[in-house]
């Protein structure tokens, strides 16, 4: 019997040499806090030879801080850990590996959470990185934690393919699929959240004025009040409402900013000019009267007064803001809802409010009063954008004096029925504006199929910052 030679036994591969040390790193510190100094500089070694930055393995380093500093990531974390189809021919290794060192920071900024007291930015750090991993997985940033499956008419497609498949293996076994574990997933990460707040003890701060007193409003623990109103009562509701009003307050002064900053209309010179000293235009009355000069008297004789022009082209405009209130669109609903009162405040605009889930409800009476109508809101919950039509295109009586301003990811589940009733709105004259986004950080996810139907109607969905949209209504409106 031959002995085998050197030639019949085949070379290990590198990269599965380097996948396996990124998920033993990854097992190791899912089950011990503690570094394993020998993995660790094993897997910093491996995530530089491939390229990627070192802040992956930074545990204190949230998934959107490294995106920000590398924006390029973002389309790789997309999708990352959905289904694939099967492809043949040989495998990318080398792309294996780096969706494994992608991967494993997704899973354990998410699960891998610390013993302690949680302060509020790491509750939002939390939720940030929570967002990342449903979007790895293919669904919409909330939508596990707001209570709606990974299937279904609403879910975002995984990548640029379709839904959540089931029974995918996804990059020939070797990146984590975890979506056939969805419905499971969904419950632990809310359990996880709950958690986190509950080691805040936020319902025990909020009994104290305080400890209240000391907590700095953000998005994510407004996101909580707002989530928890119900359920709280006498000096907490006291000092939860007190937050909230802080955090509209402040919003509010930087969006009235931005309002005060936009176009305005253009000057109305069929109005003659108001003539009172205030609007005396001193330069253009000495340039007109420099004929009546005397040079022998040093003297300038004014035969007119000139002034100014001061009144704006105004037309009284109509603003219906419908807001998606589902888990994912949060950011949106506080900003909207600030935004549409800062317009309900000025001169001959008439401003309707509609928030929807599976259901409408019309704000309009609390319109002018942020605070107020976020107290009314419902979040979370499906998305059915028909019942908010339902109650808005009543409020288009006169199409060319209106603009419908609409909010939401656009991930629906009568789609076309939608998609349908809204292009007649553009078609009956009304300005329909689609807007995907309404962050402060401008991110934000809309449906595929939607922005490509927007965009051949003529009407593109604005995303991007806040200030995008504050440009658009100024302009029409004023």
């Amino acid at each position: 019997m031959t002995r085998p030679t050197s030639g019949d036994v085949p070379a290990p591969d590198p990269h599965d040499n380097r996948r396996q040390v990124l998920y033993w790193r990854l097992l190791a510190r899912l089950f011990d806090p503690e570094e394993q100094a020998t993995l660790e500089s094993a897997s910093l070694a491996v995530v530089e030879d491939i390229g990627l930055p070192p802040a992956l393995l930074d545990p204190d380093a949230s998934v959107g801080s490294v995106v920000q500093r590398h924006p390029e990531l973002a389309a790789e974390f997309d999708g990352l850990m959905a289904p694939e189809p099967e492809e043949d021919g040989a495998r990318d290794r080398a792309a294996e590996v780096r969706r494994a060192a992608l991967a494993s920071k997704v899973l354990l900024n998410v699960f891998a959470s610390r013993p302690g007291n949680v302060t509020a930015e790491q509750l939002a750090r939390w939720q940030s990185d929570a967002e990342w991993f449903e979007r790895a997985l293919g669904c919409r940033p909330g939508e596990l934690r707001g209570g709606r499956g990974g299937r279904g008419g609403g879910t975002k497609p995984a990548g640029t393919g379709g839904g959540v498949s089931p029974t995918g293996t996804g990059g020939g076994g070797h990146t984590p699929d975890l979506s056939r574990l969805i419905p499971a997933i969904g419950p632990e990460l809310g359990s996880i959240e709950a958690g986190l707040v509950k080691r805040m003890r936020l319902r025990e701060v909020l009994a104290d004025p305080t400890l209240a007193s000391r907590l700095t409003p953000s998005m994510s623990l407004i996101e909580q009040l707002l989530r928890d109103k119900n359920n709280l009562s006498g000096v907490a509701l006291a000092n939860a409402k007190a937050l909230i009003r802080r955090y509209v307050d402040e919003v509010t002064e930087v969006l009235r900013t931005q309002v005060e900053k936009s176009t305005v209309g253009e000057l109305d010179r069929s109005v003659p000019p108001k003539r009172v000293f205030r609007n005396l235009d001193i330069d253009r009355t000495i340039w007109k009267n420099l004929t009546n000069w005397s040079p022998k008297e040093e003297r300038l004789y004014v035969d007119r007064l000139y002034y100014r022009h001061t009144s704006r082209k105004t037309t009284p405009q109509r603003l219906v803001v419908v807001v998606d209130q589902s888990g994912s669109m949060v950011d949106s609903m506080v900003n909207c809802t600030i935004l549409a009162s800062i317009f309900a405040g000025l001169p001959k605009v008439d401003v309707h409010l509609i928030a929807y889930d599976t259901q409408a409800l019309d704000l309009t009476p609390w319109a002018h009063d942020p605070f107020e109508t976020l107290l009314r809101t419902k979040l979370g919950g499906g998305t059915d954008g028909t019942v908010a039509m339902t109650l808005a295109q009543p409020k288009i009586s006169e199409p060319r004096n209106t603009v419908v301003v609409w909010i939401s990811d656009f991930y629906e589940w009568r789609h076309q029925e939608l998609f349908d009733s809204m292009a007649a709105v553009h078609r009956s004259g009304a300005r329909f504006i689609p807007v995907g986004s309404v962050t402060s950080s401008g991110r934000g996810s809309v449906n595929p199929w939607f922005r490509e139907r927007f965009k051949d109607l003529g009407t593109p969905v604005i995303s991007g910052h806040i200030k995008k949209l504050v440009h658009e209504l100024k302009t029409f409106l004023t």
